[in-house]
């Protein structure tokens, strides 16, 4: 499933051809900087560089030899280089290649990742903005609690997509690191200064110091900057599937027409996209777990990382692009039901503005505690009896000695409950 709407240009990222790609393109820009550097001629490079070929099948086939997928690699293209491969690798260690290239995959699908986020963001300030005073009921515990308006639900969300989306611009410039330090990090047959060539023809900034590896923190990071964006999403997809109980019926996730709900209830119109993104939430929560295991290696490296994170990183970027492109999909096409939302306000017979018939007693002068109490008996007494709290509100002697009728229907205004929403809106830029 997942596949079907993973885009093409992600799947192209996590390619072994792209990998391998983006070796090739380290290799170079590293021969280039010795060109800089003045150590092989221009000549020489441009020689390597127009013969420098690949081909997976046959690094696949000299690796079943060597056990080795970077020499596999260098050996294969020293086959398209012939006499100039000398020059090949020189003076690197195989994580100079692999974590530099890998930085450039990150960066391309993190590029894919944040795309995939603006459109989310897109969509939830156009919502924002359509239901800016639409009145829906809030609810705490699950329990009707006070008046809001669906558009600052919608706000609220957009500001923490927005929050996301700066949490995974900053980590993806926390991994936008190159290193080519040498076996331990100490440049014994290299130079800072070809680390800092190569790494701007790539793009890159050069890791302020190494060991073997990149330090590990950085993809801790990205992978935690991803893993609370896809919290964010499952929390928006609760959300929709709260509104969308049958109890409730406000919002509902888009379902085509030829769309079946249930093999054995036809009538089922399930939220199952919106369950899918919080399935998906938990895989990528589990995927920090392992990235922060992969901190600590053994002195200046071992591979213990490299498996986990051949899985960990494509997995997790192609994840979210998937569930950020479900959860536009899903906002783009809702559907509001503002009857429902006006009716289910009706529910309690207006219980739900004792809130602000308590504060109406305490600006007064009637004590918060006394207040409370007085505004607690007459809602039970209310809804135990089915009647309409402001009737009720209006036959107590006790309250009506410190109220007027006009105060009391100023109580019962909903407009009261979405007067601050315009200064909310400018706050957020919305």
């Amino acid at each position: 499933m997942i596949e079907r709407y993973t885009s093409d240009r992600m799947k192209e990222v996590w390619s072994r051809q792209s990998r391998y790609s983006h070796w090739l393109e380290v290799e170079l820009a590293v021969i280039r900087a010795w060109c800089e550097l003045g150590v092989v001629d221009v000549g020489i490079y441009d020689e390597i560089k127009k013969r420098a070929n690949f081909e997976v099948e046959r690094i696949d086939e000299i690796e079943k030899s060597v056990n080795h997928e970077v020499v596999a690699f260098i050996q294969n293209v020293e086959e398209h280089i012939g006499e100039l491969s000398r020059y090949f690798h020189f003076g690197l260690t195989s994580s100079d290649i692999m974590d530099t290239a890998l930085a450039l995959q990150l960066k391309e699908a993190m590029d894919l990742v944040l795309s995939a986020c603006e459109g989310v963001l897109g969509a939830l300030r156009k919502l924002a903005i359509k239901y800016k005073k639409t009145v829906v009921m809030g609810r705490t515990h699950g329990i009707h609690a006070e008046p809001t308006s669906f558009g600052l639900k919608m706000a609220l969300f957009y500001n923490d997509m927005k929050c996301d989306y700066d949490r995974l611009r900053r980590a993806t410039d926390g991994i936008s690191y190159g290193k080519i330090s040498g076996a331990v990090g100490n440049y014994a047959h290299i130079s800072p200064k070809l680390e800092g060539l190569a790494c701007s023809y790539l793009g890159l900034k050069p890791a302020p110091i190494s060991s073997q590896v990149v330090s590990r923190e950085r993809f801790a990071e990205l992978m935690t900057s991803m893993a609370i964006t896809g919290a964010t999403l499952e929390k928006i997809a609760v959300e929709i599937r709260l509104l969308q109980r049958t109890e409730v019926g406000e919002v509902f996730e888009p379902f085509y027409r030829s769309q079946k709900g249930s093999s054995a209830m036809p009538h089922k119109k399930n939220p199952v996209l919106c369950e899918r993104v919080c399935g998906l939430a938990r895989l990528l929560r589990s995927y920090v777990l392992a990235s922060f295991e992969n901190i600590a290696l053994w002195h200046e490296r071992d591979i213990s990382h490299s498996s986990v994170e051949r899985v960990i990183l494509p997995d997790s970027t192609t994840l979210l692009e998937y569930m950020l492109g479900r959860m536009a999909y899903i906002l783009e096409n809702i559907t509001v039901d503002e009857k429902r939302m006006e009716e289910n306000i009706l529910i309690t017979k207006g219980a739900v503005f004792s809130g602000g018939l308590l504060h109406k007693l305490v600006m007064k002068g009637v004590p918060r505690g006394e207040a409370h109490n007085l505004v607690q008996l007459v809602s039970f007494r209310a809804m135990d009896v089915g009647r309409e709290l402001k009737e009720e509100v209006l036959s107590d002697g006790k309250i009506m000695s410190h109220l007027t009728e006009d105060e009391v229907e100023e109580v019962f205004d909903i407009s009261w409950y979405i007067r601050w929403v315009d200064d909310i809106y400018e706050r957020l830029g919305i």
